[in-house]
């Protein structure tokens, strides 16, 4: 799984399939696993925040069925192409829940737990290496720097050079929304001389100035840092072009000149973000903005989540219509419309 991360690759963040009623739509969601895997995504995250995390809501129930329809799902379509794929469990909550998740994870086949620590929100640094040390018992740590706007905490570069010491961590997700916290990931890792860390980007507004950057050494170490690939929620939609897209960028971004309509690129995908992440509205719609594409694909049923006051946000649909007409090269439409039939069987 070390190997396998350190190439690179496209993770979605796997959304929660739901009926009209808001239970699980397990036809839909098995469709939405098969669609990542015939897409070429290197895994799935699930469990996760764009899973919704109100699944561990006891009156839903719903951790258990959906990380199992997750693993199921992702070995049947493998049969027909079997070759590595990372199943990365979300685990939350205090240390005591935290680890039953790990344990449920690790049970299902899991390969590797994404720790959120928003339920420590004011532990000291400390105490939140304690609780990721005892989760790497169970299961590898895939780090996960959460941004403060959807539930994260500020993590200095203390934090994470003492994180990237526990042996169990085979990768970090940096997600902070913010470049001066993302080179605090990216020095830390580079001082702590481990090599076998993979860095993924989750920011979701940099997604290709991440991935294209050759960043300087940033520290004591004369090593340079490379976020090799991304576990996203946007790349939970139009995940076909997103592999094509890494594809491209591990092909050129070792040249000595990097054509400048990279950052054409880049400002197109962020654009194109900021309407399914609902930005205006300070995130309020993140999860139904992607719901919103993947309903339109017929890969969801309809954009529901599990709080029926979460949904799009005034003027997002509008939002959303203009960057696929301005963005239409993002999109993977045709790719969905040509399997989709045979993914909801």
């Amino acid at each position: 799984m070390r190997s396998h991360l350190a190439r690179g690759h496209v993770i979605p963040a796997h959304p929660l399939a739901l009926t009209a009623a808001r239970t699980l739509d397990e036809q839909h969601q098995r469709a939405l696993t098969r669609y990542y895997v015939a897409a070429g995504a290197g895994g799935i995250a699930v469990g996760v925040h764009t899973t919704q995390f109100q699944i561990r809501d006891p009156k839903h129930g719903l951790l258990a069925p959906v990380l199992a329809l997750a693993a199921e799902s992702a070995a049947a379509a493998l049969r027909s192409d079997p070759r590595p794929f990372a199943r990365i469990a979300g685990v939350c909550g205090d240390t005591k829940q935290a680890l039953a998740e790990a344990r449920l994870a690790h049970d299902f086949g899991y390969d590797a737990a994404l720790v959120s620590l928003g339920a420590l929100h004011d532990a000291p640094e400390q105490r939140l290496l304690e609780h990721c040390r005892a989760i790497g018992e169970v299961l590898p740590l895939f780090g996960f720097y959460l941004q403060p706007a959807v539930g994260g905490r500020v993590l200095r570069y203390e934090f994470w050079r003492g994180f990237a010491e526990i042996p169990q961590v085979i990768a970090i997700k940096i997600a902070p929304f913010n470049r001066y916290q993302t080179l605090d990931v990216l020095r830390a890792v580079a001082d702590s001389g481990r090599a076998d860390i993979s860095l993924y980007t989750g920011n979701d507004d940099q997604i290709v100035l991440d991935l294209l950057t050759p960043f300087p050494p940033l520290g004591n170490s004369d090593r340079a840092p490379r976020i090799v690939g991304g576990l996203l929620g946007q790349w939970a939609v139009w995940t076909h072009r997103a592999v094509e897209m890494l594809d491209e960028i591990h092909a050129v971004r070792d040249t000595a000149c990097v054509d400048s309509g990279w950052l054409t690129r880049a400002a197109a995908l962020t654009d194109a973000n900021g309407a399914l992440f609902d930005v205006r509205h300070a995130f309020a719609g993140c999860i139904a903005g992607l719901h919103e594409i993947l309903r339109r694909q017929r890969l969801l049923a309809g954009a529901w989540c599990l709080d029926p006051n979460e949904g799009l946000s005034p003027g997002q649909r509008d939002e959303i219509d203009r960057v696929v007409r301005a963005h239409p090269e993002l999109t993977d439409d045709e790719f969905v419309a040509a399997n989709v039939d045979a993914w909801l069987r």
